[in-house]
Protein backbone atom coordinates (compact mmCIF):
# COMPACT_ATOMS: atom_id res chain seq x y z
CA UNK A 1 0.00 0.00 0.00
CA UNK A 2 1.07 3.44 -0.72
CA UNK A 3 1.90 5.89 2.00
CA UNK A 4 1.54 8.95 -0.18
CA UNK A 5 -1.75 10.30 -1.45
CA UNK A 6 -2.62 10.12 -4.99
CA UNK A 7 -4.29 13.28 -5.75
CA UNK A 8 -6.69 11.09 -8.90
CA UNK A 9 -7.62 8.78 -6.61
CA UNK A 10 -8.55 11.50 -3.88
CA UNK A 11 -10.53 13.38 -6.43
CA UNK A 12 -12.31 10.36 -7.29
CA UNK A 13 -13.13 9.59 -3.90
CA UNK A 14 -14.94 12.87 -3.05
CA UNK A 15 -16.77 13.32 -6.79
CA UNK A 16 -18.23 9.72 -5.04
CA UNK A 17 -19.27 11.38 -1.72
CA UNK A 18 -21.23 13.91 -3.91
CA UNK A 19 -23.53 12.89 -6.46
CA UNK A 20 -24.22 14.43 -9.91
CA UNK A 21 -27.35 16.71 -9.53
CA UNK A 22 -27.90 16.21 -13.08
CA UNK A 23 -28.41 12.77 -12.85
CA UNK A 24 -32.43 12.01 -13.35
CA UNK A 25 -32.11 9.31 -10.29
CA UNK A 26 -30.21 11.51 -8.17
CA UNK A 27 -32.93 14.09 -8.33
CA UNK A 28 -35.75 11.49 -8.04
CA UNK A 29 -34.07 10.67 -4.98
CA UNK A 30 -33.89 13.99 -3.33
CA UNK A 31 -36.97 14.41 -4.03
CA UNK A 32 -38.34 11.24 -2.54
CA UNK A 33 -36.80 11.77 0.77
CA UNK A 34 -37.65 15.59 0.93
CA UNK A 35 -40.98 14.44 1.01
CA UNK A 36 -40.90 12.50 4.00
CA UNK A 37 -38.93 15.01 6.12
CA UNK A 38 -41.95 17.18 8.55
CA UNK A 39 -42.00 20.59 7.62
CA UNK A 40 -45.48 21.86 9.73
CA UNK A 41 -45.62 24.12 12.37
CA UNK A 42 -46.94 20.93 14.87
CA UNK A 43 -43.10 20.10 14.63
CA UNK A 44 -41.25 23.01 15.86
CA UNK A 45 -39.70 22.82 19.42
CA UNK A 46 -42.10 24.43 22.02
CA UNK A 47 -39.74 28.02 22.17
CA UNK A 48 -40.21 28.27 19.06
CA UNK A 49 -43.79 27.47 19.20
CA UNK A 50 -44.50 29.83 21.82
CA UNK A 51 -42.44 32.86 20.08
CA UNK A 52 -44.77 32.42 16.85
CA UNK A 53 -47.90 32.17 19.01
CA UNK A 54 -47.32 35.48 21.31
CA UNK A 55 -47.49 37.61 18.51
CA UNK A 56 -51.50 36.41 17.64
CA UNK A 57 -54.16 39.07 18.19
CA UNK A 58 -56.32 38.76 21.43
CA UNK A 59 -59.10 38.44 19.30
CA UNK A 60 -57.76 35.07 17.62
CA UNK A 61 -56.72 33.28 20.92
CA UNK A 62 -60.26 31.31 21.22
CA UNK A 63 -59.56 29.64 17.98
CA UNK A 64 -55.95 28.47 18.79
CA UNK A 65 -57.00 26.66 22.08
CA UNK A 66 -58.90 24.39 19.77
CA UNK A 67 -56.36 23.20 17.14
CA UNK A 68 -54.91 20.12 19.39
CA UNK A 69 -53.98 19.82 22.99
CA UNK A 70 -50.97 20.75 22.87
CA UNK A 71 -51.49 24.04 21.92
CA UNK A 72 -54.20 24.44 24.57
CA UNK A 73 -51.09 23.57 27.34
CA UNK A 74 -48.66 25.84 25.56
CA UNK A 75 -51.32 28.48 25.83
CA UNK A 76 -52.04 27.90 29.30
CA UNK A 77 -48.99 28.47 30.36
CA UNK A 78 -46.97 30.71 32.40
CA UNK A 79 -44.46 31.15 29.56
CA UNK A 80 -46.54 31.93 27.14
CA UNK A 81 -47.96 35.12 29.53
CA UNK A 82 -44.60 35.66 29.74
CA UNK A 83 -43.35 35.60 26.05
CA UNK A 84 -46.75 37.97 25.61
CA UNK A 85 -45.31 40.38 28.30
CA UNK A 86 -41.80 40.36 26.65
CA UNK A 87 -43.35 41.55 23.76
CA UNK A 88 -45.15 44.40 25.30
CA UNK A 89 -48.78 42.76 23.73
CA UNK A 90 -50.36 42.76 26.86
CA UNK A 91 -52.04 45.69 28.56
CA UNK A 92 -53.49 46.01 32.10
CA UNK A 93 -57.09 45.80 31.66
CA UNK A 94 -59.87 46.61 34.38
CA UNK A 95 -62.94 43.78 34.31
CA UNK A 96 -66.13 44.90 36.15
CA UNK A 97 -68.27 41.28 36.63
CA UNK A 98 -72.05 41.82 38.14
CA UNK A 99 -74.67 39.27 37.89
CA UNK A 100 -78.62 39.74 36.31
CA UNK A 101 -80.57 37.16 36.76
CA UNK A 102 -79.20 33.82 35.07
CA UNK A 103 -76.12 35.96 33.32
CA UNK A 104 -72.75 36.99 33.87
CA UNK A 105 -71.91 40.34 32.17
CA UNK A 106 -68.44 41.82 32.21
CA UNK A 107 -66.92 44.89 30.61
CA UNK A 108 -63.62 46.17 30.06
CA UNK A 109 -61.74 49.29 30.53
CA UNK A 110 -57.53 49.46 29.17
CA UNK A 111 -56.70 52.18 30.96
CA UNK A 112 -54.33 53.29 28.42
CA UNK A 113 -56.02 52.74 25.14
CA UNK A 114 -59.96 52.80 26.17
CA UNK A 115 -62.06 56.25 26.45
CA UNK A 116 -65.27 54.09 27.89
CA UNK A 117 -65.95 50.46 29.11
CA UNK A 118 -66.77 47.46 26.72
CA UNK A 119 -70.12 45.89 27.23
CA UNK A 120 -68.21 42.83 25.36
CA UNK A 121 -69.09 39.65 27.61
CA UNK A 122 -72.35 38.33 28.23
CA UNK A 123 -72.01 34.75 29.77
CA UNK A 124 -75.36 32.57 30.01
CA UNK A 125 -76.36 30.54 33.02
CA UNK A 126 -75.45 27.27 30.62
CA UNK A 127 -71.86 28.27 30.32
CA UNK A 128 -70.93 26.53 33.51
CA UNK A 129 -73.89 23.90 33.54
CA UNK A 130 -74.65 24.38 37.15
CA UNK A 131 -78.73 23.50 38.12
CA UNK A 132 -78.62 26.51 41.06
CA UNK A 133 -77.92 29.60 38.49
CA UNK A 134 -75.28 31.83 39.07
CA UNK A 135 -76.14 33.85 41.08
CA UNK A 136 -77.02 31.68 43.62
CA UNK A 137 -73.98 30.16 43.53
CA UNK A 138 -71.88 33.28 43.74
CA UNK A 139 -73.63 36.10 46.23
CA UNK A 140 -71.78 39.37 47.05
CA UNK A 141 -68.88 37.20 44.95
CA UNK A 142 -64.88 38.03 45.63
CA UNK A 143 -62.78 38.25 42.33
CA UNK A 144 -58.95 37.44 42.11
CA UNK A 145 -56.77 37.33 39.24
CA UNK A 146 -53.87 35.33 38.45
CA UNK A 147 -52.72 35.39 35.33
CA UNK A 148 -55.24 35.92 32.85
CA UNK A 149 -57.71 34.31 34.68
CA UNK A 150 -60.44 35.56 36.75
CA UNK A 151 -61.78 33.68 40.22
CA UNK A 152 -64.73 33.94 41.17
CA UNK A 153 -64.88 33.01 44.83
CA UNK A 154 -68.90 32.90 46.41
CA UNK A 155 -69.77 31.06 49.65
CA UNK A 156 -71.02 28.71 47.45
CA UNK A 157 -69.42 28.05 44.26
CA UNK A 158 -65.78 28.75 42.77
CA UNK A 159 -66.06 29.83 39.37
CA UNK A 160 -62.80 30.42 36.83
CA UNK A 161 -63.08 33.10 34.12
CA UNK A 162 -60.68 32.97 30.99
CA UNK A 163 -60.26 36.96 30.07
CA UNK A 164 -58.21 35.65 26.95
CA UNK A 165 -61.19 33.16 25.77
CA UNK A 166 -64.02 34.10 27.27
CA UNK A 167 -65.07 30.89 29.04
CA UNK A 168 -66.31 30.11 32.62
CA UNK A 169 -65.68 26.53 34.56
CA UNK A 170 -66.58 25.55 37.65
CA UNK A 171 -64.14 25.23 40.15
CA UNK A 172 -63.76 23.72 43.75
CA UNK A 173 -65.47 24.99 46.43
CA UNK A 174 -64.38 26.51 49.68
CA UNK A 175 -64.03 24.04 52.65
CA UNK A 176 -65.94 26.22 54.62
CA UNK A 177 -69.45 28.29 53.55
CA UNK A 178 -68.73 32.40 53.57
CA UNK A 179 -69.83 35.70 52.97
CA UNK A 180 -68.17 38.68 52.73
CA UNK A 181 -64.82 37.48 53.69
CA UNK A 182 -61.05 38.83 52.71
CA UNK A 183 -59.31 37.07 49.74
CA UNK A 184 -56.32 37.54 47.47
CA UNK A 185 -54.02 36.19 45.27
CA UNK A 186 -50.07 35.98 46.74
CA UNK A 187 -47.49 33.75 44.91
CA UNK A 188 -50.08 32.30 42.39
CA UNK A 189 -52.41 30.67 44.87
CA UNK A 190 -55.59 32.07 46.58
CA UNK A 191 -56.09 32.77 49.85
CA UNK A 192 -59.17 33.37 52.12
CA UNK A 193 -59.71 34.68 55.68
CA UNK A 194 -62.76 35.64 57.77
CA UNK A 195 -66.74 35.61 56.52
CA UNK A 196 -67.79 31.78 58.38
CA UNK A 197 -69.03 31.97 61.82
CA UNK A 198 -67.95 28.26 63.09
CA UNK A 199 -64.28 28.71 62.09
CA UNK A 200 -61.46 31.22 61.65
CA UNK A 201 -59.32 28.85 59.15
CA UNK A 202 -57.33 30.71 56.18
CA UNK A 203 -58.01 28.59 53.06
CA UNK A 204 -55.34 27.86 50.49
CA UNK A 205 -56.52 27.53 46.73
CA UNK A 206 -53.64 26.04 44.08
CA UNK A 207 -55.17 26.72 40.61
CA UNK A 208 -53.04 24.19 39.19
CA UNK A 209 -54.26 21.19 41.08
CA UNK A 210 -58.19 22.76 41.67
CA UNK A 211 -57.81 21.60 45.58
CA UNK A 212 -58.86 24.00 48.70
CA UNK A 213 -56.67 23.34 51.97
CA UNK A 214 -56.39 24.87 55.43
CA UNK A 215 -53.12 26.63 56.15
CA UNK A 216 -53.89 28.81 59.37
CA UNK A 217 -56.19 30.38 61.67
CA UNK A 218 -57.20 33.92 61.19
CA UNK A 219 -56.26 35.43 64.64
CA UNK A 220 -59.52 37.63 64.88
CA UNK A 221 -63.18 36.38 63.05
CA UNK A 222 -64.34 39.30 60.57
CA UNK A 223 -67.15 39.76 58.67
CA UNK A 224 -67.10 41.88 55.91
CA UNK A 225 -63.26 42.23 55.86
CA UNK A 226 -60.93 42.95 52.67
CA UNK A 227 -57.62 41.12 51.55
CA UNK A 228 -54.75 42.12 49.95
CA UNK A 229 -52.08 40.64 48.78
CA UNK A 230 -48.67 42.29 47.84
CA UNK A 231 -44.56 40.84 48.62
CA UNK A 232 -45.92 37.33 50.09
CA UNK A 233 -48.32 38.99 52.18
CA UNK A 234 -51.69 38.28 52.84
CA UNK A 235 -53.59 41.53 54.48
CA UNK A 236 -56.96 41.01 55.99
CA UNK A 237 -58.10 44.20 57.18
CA UNK A 238 -61.79 45.84 58.21
CA UNK A 239 -65.04 43.78 58.92
CA UNK A 240 -67.28 43.38 62.14
CA UNK A 241 -66.45 40.84 65.00
CA UNK A 242 -67.74 37.21 64.52
CA UNK A 243 -68.17 35.15 67.36
CA UNK A 244 -65.41 34.48 70.55
CA UNK A 245 -61.94 35.97 69.55
CA UNK A 246 -58.57 34.24 70.44
CA UNK A 247 -56.84 34.58 72.88
CA UNK A 248 -54.19 36.77 71.49
CA UNK A 249 -57.04 39.19 70.46
CA UNK A 250 -58.11 39.48 73.72
CA UNK A 251 -54.84 39.95 75.38
CA UNK A 252 -54.26 42.33 72.81
CA UNK A 253 -54.45 46.50 74.01
CA UNK A 254 -56.63 48.76 72.42
CA UNK A 255 -58.80 46.16 70.84
CA UNK A 256 -62.55 46.74 70.51
CA UNK A 257 -65.14 44.27 71.76
CA UNK A 258 -67.38 44.14 68.99
CA UNK A 259 -66.00 45.34 66.31
CA UNK A 260 -62.46 44.93 63.98
CA UNK A 261 -63.39 48.12 61.35
CA UNK A 262 -59.84 49.51 61.55
CA UNK A 263 -57.88 46.79 62.62
CA UNK A 264 -55.27 44.47 60.13
CA UNK A 265 -54.00 41.11 60.23
CA UNK A 266 -50.75 40.18 58.04
CA UNK A 267 -49.87 36.45 57.39
CA UNK A 268 -46.72 35.50 55.79
CA UNK A 269 -47.64 32.52 52.98
CA UNK A 270 -43.79 31.35 52.96
CA UNK A 271 -42.93 31.62 56.51
CA UNK A 272 -46.47 30.67 57.95
CA UNK A 273 -47.14 32.80 60.37
CA UNK A 274 -48.77 35.94 61.38
CA UNK A 275 -46.86 39.35 61.97
CA UNK A 276 -47.56 42.00 64.23
CA UNK A 277 -49.18 45.35 62.18
CA UNK A 278 -50.95 49.07 63.64
CA UNK A 279 -54.27 49.81 62.87
CA UNK A 280 -55.09 51.94 59.97
CA UNK A 281 -54.68 55.41 61.55
CA UNK A 282 -57.78 58.08 61.98
CA UNK A 283 -60.22 55.34 63.45
CA UNK A 284 -62.63 54.97 60.56
CA UNK A 285 -63.84 52.37 59.20
CA UNK A 286 -62.28 50.58 56.46
CA UNK A 287 -64.83 49.90 53.12
CA UNK A 288 -62.06 49.38 50.37
CA UNK A 289 -58.41 48.20 49.91
CA UNK A 290 -55.92 47.10 47.06
CA UNK A 291 -52.31 46.61 46.71
CA UNK A 292 -50.17 48.53 44.16
CA UNK A 293 -46.65 49.87 43.38
CA UNK A 294 -45.18 48.04 46.85
CA UNK A 295 -47.99 49.85 48.94
CA UNK A 296 -51.47 48.67 50.34
CA UNK A 297 -53.45 51.47 49.71
CA UNK A 298 -56.81 51.54 52.39
CA UNK A 299 -60.08 53.61 51.86
CA UNK A 300 -61.55 54.41 55.11
CA UNK A 301 -64.98 56.00 55.91
CA UNK A 302 -65.62 58.70 58.82
CA UNK A 303 -68.84 59.00 58.28
CA UNK A 304 -69.43 62.31 57.39
CA UNK A 305 -65.78 62.06 55.41
CA UNK A 306 -63.45 59.89 53.84
CA UNK A 307 -59.18 59.30 54.43
CA UNK A 308 -56.84 57.56 52.28
CA UNK A 309 -54.15 55.79 53.46
CA UNK A 310 -51.21 53.75 52.49
CA UNK A 311 -48.96 51.04 54.03
CA UNK A 312 -45.67 50.87 53.46
CA UNK A 313 -45.15 46.90 52.67
CA UNK A 314 -41.84 46.89 50.92
CA UNK A 315 -39.63 44.53 53.87
CA UNK A 316 -36.53 45.24 52.42
CA UNK A 317 -36.89 48.50 52.27
CA UNK A 318 -34.64 49.45 55.39
CA UNK A 319 -35.00 51.40 58.27
CA UNK A 320 -35.05 54.60 56.33
CA UNK A 321 -36.84 55.84 53.90
CA UNK A 322 -38.34 53.75 51.49
CA UNK A 323 -38.36 53.91 47.54
CA UNK A 324 -41.67 54.90 47.66
CA UNK A 325 -41.96 57.75 50.05
CA UNK A 326 -42.90 57.27 53.81
CA UNK A 327 -41.13 55.68 55.90
CA UNK A 328 -40.11 51.95 56.86
CA UNK A 329 -41.59 48.88 56.47
CA UNK A 330 -44.99 48.69 58.58
CA UNK A 331 -45.69 52.73 58.12
CA UNK A 332 -48.57 54.28 57.58
CA UNK A 333 -49.04 57.82 55.26
CA UNK A 334 -52.05 59.73 54.73
CA UNK A 335 -52.53 60.41 50.92
CA UNK A 336 -55.23 63.09 49.49
CA UNK A 337 -58.44 61.95 49.78
CA UNK A 338 -60.84 61.01 46.74
CA UNK A 339 -62.17 64.26 45.71
CA UNK A 340 -66.10 63.10 46.44
CA UNK A 341 -68.92 65.03 48.36
CA UNK A 342 -67.58 65.27 52.16
CA UNK A 343 -70.73 64.98 53.21
CA UNK A 344 -70.97 61.79 51.71
CA UNK A 345 -72.62 59.06 53.90
CA UNK A 346 -72.06 55.45 53.12
CA UNK A 347 -75.27 53.12 53.12
CA UNK A 348 -76.71 50.13 51.17
CA UNK A 349 -76.93 52.05 48.05
CA UNK A 350 -73.00 53.40 47.54
CA UNK A 351 -70.25 50.92 47.89
CA UNK A 352 -66.77 51.43 47.35
CA UNK A 353 -64.25 49.10 45.47
CA UNK A 354 -60.22 49.74 44.85
CA UNK A 355 -57.99 47.57 42.39
CA UNK A 356 -54.56 48.53 41.52
CA UNK A 357 -53.57 48.46 38.07
CA UNK A 358 -49.12 49.08 37.71
CA UNK A 359 -48.66 51.68 39.77
CA UNK A 360 -52.25 53.60 39.84
CA UNK A 361 -55.07 52.72 42.10
CA UNK A 362 -58.62 52.90 40.52
CA UNK A 363 -61.47 53.59 42.97
CA UNK A 364 -65.29 52.57 41.65
CA UNK A 365 -67.85 54.17 43.84
CA UNK A 366 -71.20 52.24 42.85
CA UNK A 367 -74.38 53.41 42.72
CA UNK A 368 -73.85 57.27 42.12
CA UNK A 369 -75.71 59.75 42.17
CA UNK A 370 -75.96 62.50 39.91
CA UNK A 371 -76.03 65.37 42.79
CA UNK A 372 -73.06 64.03 44.08
CA UNK A 373 -71.44 64.23 41.70
CA UNK A 374 -72.39 68.18 40.81
CA UNK A 375 -71.56 68.96 44.19
CA UNK A 376 -68.49 66.86 44.06
CA UNK A 377 -67.14 69.38 41.19
CA UNK A 378 -66.78 66.53 38.57
CA UNK A 379 -69.95 67.12 36.62
CA UNK A 380 -72.55 64.86 35.34
CA UNK A 381 -71.50 62.59 32.09
CA UNK A 382 -75.26 61.19 32.01
CA UNK A 383 -75.76 57.65 32.01
CA UNK A 384 -74.51 56.89 35.61
CA UNK A 385 -77.68 55.36 37.26
CA UNK A 386 -76.86 52.35 38.68
CA UNK A 387 -73.58 52.43 37.30
CA UNK A 388 -70.49 53.60 39.01
CA UNK A 389 -67.67 56.68 39.06
CA UNK A 390 -64.70 55.68 38.45
CA UNK A 391 -61.46 57.87 39.92
CA UNK A 392 -58.11 56.85 39.60
CA UNK A 393 -54.78 57.96 41.86
CA UNK A 394 -51.75 58.17 39.97
CA UNK A 395 -49.46 55.97 43.14
CA UNK A 396 -46.48 58.66 41.21
CA UNK A 397 -47.63 62.13 41.56
CA UNK A 398 -49.84 61.22 44.31
CA UNK A 399 -53.09 63.07 42.48
CA UNK A 400 -56.66 62.18 41.44
CA UNK A 401 -58.49 62.34 38.07
CA UNK A 402 -61.84 60.98 36.66
CA UNK A 403 -62.14 57.44 34.88
CA UNK A 404 -64.79 56.63 32.53
CA UNK A 405 -67.81 56.07 34.72
CA UNK A 406 -69.02 52.51 35.02
CA UNK A 407 -71.68 51.31 32.94
CA UNK A 408 -75.13 51.37 33.62
CA UNK A 409 -75.97 47.59 32.72
CA UNK A 410 -73.10 46.92 35.46
CA UNK A 411 -74.50 47.16 38.93
CA UNK A 412 -73.26 46.42 41.90
CA UNK A 413 -70.40 45.02 40.52
CA UNK A 414 -66.84 43.50 41.28
CA UNK A 415 -63.77 44.71 39.70
CA UNK A 416 -60.39 43.75 39.29
CA UNK A 417 -57.68 43.84 37.21
CA UNK A 418 -55.48 41.11 34.56
CA UNK A 419 -53.41 41.50 32.13
CA UNK A 420 -54.80 40.93 28.04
Amino acid sequence: MSEGCNSRRFSWLVKSCFPNPHDPQTIATIISHTTKIKTTISYLPDDLLLEILSRVSLSSLPSLYLVCRRWSHLLDSSAFLHVRRRHSVLHPTLFALSFSGDCLRASTLRLNLDTSWRNSVLLPNDTVHCDAGLHGLFSHPRLVAIGQKIYILGGNGTAEYDSWTGSVKLRSVMLSPRKKFAAAAVLGKIYVAGGASRTSAVEEYDPETDTWRVVSDSPRRRYGCVGVGVFGLFYVIGGLKIGASFEVARASAGTDAQTYVNSMDVYDVEAGVWLRSRTVPGGGCVVAACGAHGHVYVLASHAVELSFWRFNARRNCGSGRSSGGGSGFGEWFRMKSPPLLPQLRLDSTVRFGCVGVEDKVVLVQAGCIDELLRRSGWGVRGGCKGGGVVLIFDCVSEEWSRGADLPEVIQRAACVCVEC
